[in-house]
């Protein structure tokens, strides 16, 4: 916890590999799923990965605390997630990691020439990761204006974020979203025509429950068609321990397809 801003706390994560400063209360924390999106890309991935509503930066953050050659741009439009972020890089504990890591500030769904004026560039990125705002407006109340900003999805959200994703591609670059098992009917047309040879794995709480998530990677420009993977079971059949494998996807200590 900050002494001079007790709404903030500073958290770990990868075992203390790179610590994010995050709100308290009122905003989206960064957790499971932030984790599991970073691992989807591969582990020893050597380019830019464009981190698509950032929040305090965890996923992007992730992916260069495993990926020793990797950069990130953590693209968040909100200026208070903004700022969570760039204290973060400022923070003593990510000294190893944060010249590769840069903040830009920009709403991925705005045209063309309000992102670049951003800063964020067509043809910029390697890889982009998303864990977009994917609740439905009737799905639960969602309190606080950071937290409903992060959580609550806008009209063509999936259309939107993958339009500019494909922008942002350069040839032969990666995509990787996680969403509800609900919304594969929005994502599914929206990467036709820019993201192909997809891969999709659900997540389970546990081995007897129906999926909670699925992570969907894909690659631009290519032409293979879906293949579903082997799913991740999150939980044992009994407490709240993750098992192994999530355990080592959560910390940088493996990759989700394995590569």
């Amino acid at each position: 916890m900050n002494a001079d801003r007790p709404e903030t706390t500073i958290d770990a994560f990868h075992r203390g590999k790179f610590w994010l400063v995050q709100p308290a209360r009122g905003a989206h924390r960064a957790g499971l799923d932030t984790m599991l999106l970073a691992a989807a890309v591969p582990g020893d991935f050597p380019g830019v990965v464009a981190d698509f509503g950032a929040g305090a930066g965890a996923a992007g953050l992730a992916v260069v605390a495993r990926c020793a050659k990797a950069r990130t741009l953590l693209v968040e439009r909100s200026p208070e997630m903004v700022e969570y972020a760039r204290s973060g890089l400022a923070l003593e504990e990510n000294v190893a990691i944060a010249d590769r890591a840069s903040v830009i500030e920009a709403d991925v769904t705005a045209p063309a020439a309000g992102r670049m004026a951003a800063g964020l560039s067509d043809n910029c990125a390697d890889f982009i990761i998303m864990n977009p705002p994917f609740n439905d407006e009737s799905d639960r109340a969602t309190t606080g204006a950071l937290k409903r900003q992060a959580h609550v999805m806008d009209t063509e959200l999936w259309e939107r974020w993958l339009r500019t994703a494909a922008a942002l591609a350069r040839p032969k670059a990666g995509l990787a979203l996680i969403a509800r098992p609900a919304s594969l009917p929005e994502i599914l047309p929206a990467l036709k025509g820019r993201f192909g040879a997809a891969q999709l794995i659900s997540v389970h709480p546990r081995e007897d429950r129906a999926a909670i998530r699925v992570i969907v990677r894909a690659w631009y420009g290519a032409r293979g068609k879906l293949s579903v993977v082997p799913p991740l079971v999150v939980h044992g059949p009994s407490g709240n321990r993750f098992t192994a494998r999530t355990d080592d996807l959560c910390n940088g200590a493996a990759s989700l397809f394995g590569d």
